[in-house]
């Protein structure tokens, strides 16, 4: 019971990582608030309340500053506090050669993907600097510290959450607040599932991976989870990164 008494928010827990992660930080005694354009996140909710915790859910679009200042907010208002923060919200972009990339959507994931991390931080720090300090984590991805063909948009976000993730750590480190990142390899989940059901990027993904297979949600939760606790108390300004040995090659 790491968390319990702490209040956590994260966005993107309707599925996937998110959703790992909020189920494993409710079985550990935290409160609980999902902020998520998707409604199915109400789903999480309702089961976290059967297993006797606590949490609730408000719909949030990250890219809104303004809805991302309420869900804060709401958070606070409910729970009595803000003690860490999991900004998890992304989408994945279709898959292009650079010169055949979408503007419009190229400026769709640089507003959930960058700015939401950005929003988010904003408000969750702001809070944080007049009540004590907390913990937060961003998720990046190892297409924040590396390149694929046909990524260019992700791969450009994802860098830019490392970046946002460094520039906090330093910033507010004094103010016992501290910024890591995680950067995940490929975890089965339905953002990844074009990835995943195509046999042909099945085969030669698998070939190249020292781990053979893609993680699940629940082994990205457990480094969330240690980031944002007092394990972690020295640990800041930090890109985890979860891969199964990708990149160490």
């Amino acid at each position: 019971m790491r968390f319990k008494e702490k209040v956590v928010l994260i966005t993107g827990g309707s599925t996937g990582i998110g959703r790992a992660t909020a189920l494993a930080f409710a079985r550990e005694g935290a409160s609980v608030m999902i902020g998520d354009v998707d409604n199915s996140a109400a789903e999480v909710v309702q089961t976290i309340v059967a297993a006797g915790g606590v949490a609730y859910f408000q719909r949030c679009n990250v890219s809104d500053g303004a809805q991302v200042d309420d869900l804060v907010q709401q958070c606070v208002g409910r729970f009595g506090g803000l003690h860490a923060a999991f900004n998890n919200a992304g989408i994945l972009p279709t898959t292009k050669l650079f010169h055949e990339a979408d503007g419009d959507e190229f400026d769709r994931v640089i507003a959930v993907d960058v700015k939401g991390v950005f929003n988010a931080m904003k408000a969750e720090i702001r809070h944080m600097l007049n009540n004590g300090g907390g913990a937060i984590v961003n998720t990046a991805s190892v297409a924040g510290v590396i390149a694929d063909p046909g990524m260019a948009a992700y791969v450009a976000a994802k860098h830019a959450v490392v970046g946002l993730t460094k520039a906090a750590a330093i910033e507010y480190a004094r103010n016992d607040i501290r910024v890591n990142a995680i950067a995940p390899g490929l975890v089965d989940t339905p953002m990844t599932s074009r990835w995943l059901a195509d046999p042909a990027f099945r085969e030669m993904f698998f070939a190249a991976s020292p781990i053979g297979r893609a993680a699940k949600p629940e082994e990205i939760a457990g480094t969330v989870l240690h980031l944002c606790s007092d394990a972690a108390s020295f640990t800041n300004g930090q890109i985890a990164i979860i891969d199964g040995g990708q990149t160490s090659h």
